[in-house]
């Protein structure tokens, strides 16, 4: 016997790297993470079951076309008492043995066909016998086809299109799923290396402020300032080394935050004391037309496209239901063959009433079941019956329950397509913002930094003040960190975008492979 399971769920990504060795410090790209979070998530290795059960459940439903035999073996032997002598002399002795078997088949079109042999052998202490023991057979075929209600290819195999798409549904979820673990992954990966290179920028900002509390410290002590500008150096480097904690805070935030979505054990998770990410946010136009944005997420998302399989199985439901509405008319033909043979007693005068028995003519089980098979007597009838109920209130309810069933599902197909459009309206003007931000804070930084190394030649002349230095530091440091955050929602913009759209695992070249193996 076959049994059908699936072992596995192979995620193939590009440059997908071995994990997870026994390291204080990690270096983790975006893919390294991926991996890792589809290897270890319990959520997907719940769904992935999912697909093997109802695949399961499709070989249970195919069962129903699988031919059913029959085998029956009966042995009697009956002692009855003797009313008569004429009969026989104390009492009457009669031996039977019959042999049964039969194979039934469904077939597509609703009806089923059955071929049966029967086999029997009687021999009985009775008088008046002309052939005893007795051997009987019969091949007998036999056909059936409802012509009206339960007739057709899609009632008969109704319960195989639903159970293949059910499983079609179960597939579709564990994608949904998948794309769902992906983003949270990207998500995570990005706003993690978003808090380390604010940090950066915080550490940068830190060092401009210690540097001219430094220059300043230095110009007091020669009497070249006075002391109120270390005060006020003093206090912008506290205040940024406040800054420095703050990132240093959301470095650990977001760092637990992506160890969480890896689902690392307890024991990784404390020896893994930090995770180096190696990839920086690109920042690549990327053109995104509405139009095809639409019709591809039409196509492409998983909740559309279970509802379209939803829809299949009610819109079924409801053929089923109209189809039994209808009154049976059942076609029957049937074909047997007899056959018969048995010693044959010999009486003397041929009278088996007075005569004595004087000889025999042996006869075998054989030539019975030999003549059945020949056809050697050809018996046939066919016919029609037809049966109309009095009343249908319940297949009529049934018939009703399915067709609101079928509005019921079109409604909520129409109702996520609006929900989908929104979603990818706003995904696709995220991402067309967020570009035009990165570019708009891209240039603010740039004149920022201007701005600042222009004051900073004129404080060495004389023509500006520590204040006022520190002040474009507090800008370039602001103007970095909102370019920073632009860019990483520039990324994260395109990675909703992709969800929104279904096409996350085409665009990181995830595949699923379901590895099947037989074992007898």
């Amino acid at each position: 016997m076959k049994k059908i399971k699936l072992v596995n769920v192979l995620i193939v990504l590009a440059l997908a790297a071995s994990l997870w060795s026994q390291q204080t410090e990690k270096n983790l790209s975006l893919n390294d993470c991926i991996v890792g979070a589809l290897k270890n998530n319990l959520g997907l290795a719940v769904e992935v079951f999912n697909p093997q059960l109802a695949d399961i459940s499709v070989t249970q439903a195919k069962e129903k076309f699988v031919p059913s035999i029959y085998l029956g073996f009966n042995k009697q032997e009956t002692n009855q008492p003797s009313f008569s002598w004429i009969e026989a002399g104390d009492q009457v002795q009669e031996q039977f043995r019959d042999i049964f078997g039969q194979l039934t088949q469904e077939i597509p079109t609703g009806g089923n066909f059955r071929l049966t042999l029967y086999s029997y052998e009687t021999e009985t202490t009775a008088k008046f016998q002309t052939i005893n023991p007795r051997f009987g057979s019969q091949l007998r075929f036999d056909f059936t086809q409802p012509l009206l209600k339960d007739f057709g290819f899609k009632v008969s195999q109704r319960e195989i299109i639903i159970a293949k798409n059910n499983t079609a549904i179960s597939e579709i979820q564990l994608k949904q799923t998948l794309l769902d673990t992906v983003y949270n992954v990207e998500e995570a990966y990005w706003n993690y290396v978003g808090s380390i290179e604010y940090y950066k920028v915080m550490e940068q900002s830190l060092k401009l402020a210690q540097d001219l509390l430094a220059k300043n410290t230095r110009e007091v002590e020669v009497g070249m300032l006075a002391p109120i500008e270390v005060l006020t150096a003093k206090s912008e480097v506290a205040r940024r080394e406040a800054d420095i904690l703050q990132a240093e805070s959301m470095i650990k935030g977001t760092q637990d935050r992506l160890k969480t979505i890896l689902n690392l054990s307890a024991k990784e998770d404390i020896d893994l004391t930090k995770i180096v990410p190696t990839d920086t946010p690109t920042f690549e136009e990327r053109d995104v037309s509405l139009e095809e944005a639409l019709a591809m997420g039409l196509q492409m998302r998983p909740d559309l496209q279970a509802i379209r399989v939803d829809m299949k199985n009610r819109d079924l439901d409801l053929s089923f239901a109209k189809n039994q509405l209808l009154p049976e008319l059942n076609f029957q033909a049937s074909l047997w063959s007899p056959g018969l043979s048995g010693t044959q007693l010999i009486y003397e005068n041929d009278d088996p009433i007075n005569g004595e028995i004087i000889g025999e003519i042996p006869g075998k089980f054989s030539d019975a079941l030999r003549d059945a098979f020949k056809f050697k007597y050809k018996n046939w009838n066919f016919g029609l019956t037809l049966s109309i109920p009095i009343t249908s209130i319940i297949t009529r309810a049934q018939y009703a329950q399915a067709k609101v069933s079928l509005e019921q599902a079109q409604v909520s197909l129409q109702n996520q397509e609006q929900q989908a459009f929104l979603e990818i309206r706003d995904a696709v003007r995220d991402v067309q913002i967020s570009y035009k931000q990165v570019q708009a804070y891209k240039l603010a930084r740039e004149l920022a930094q201007e701005k600042l190394e222009a004051e900073q030649k004129k404080l060495k002349v004389g023509l500006a003040t520590n204040y006022e230095v520190l002040l474009h530091q507090r800008d370039l440091a602001d103007a970095q960190s909102s370019e920073l955050r632009a860019v990483i929602d520039y990324n994260l913009a395109l990675a909703a975008l992709d969800r929104a759209l279904g096409t996350t695992l085409e665009k990181k070249n995830i595949k699923m492979t379901e590895i099947w193996s037989s074992t007898d």
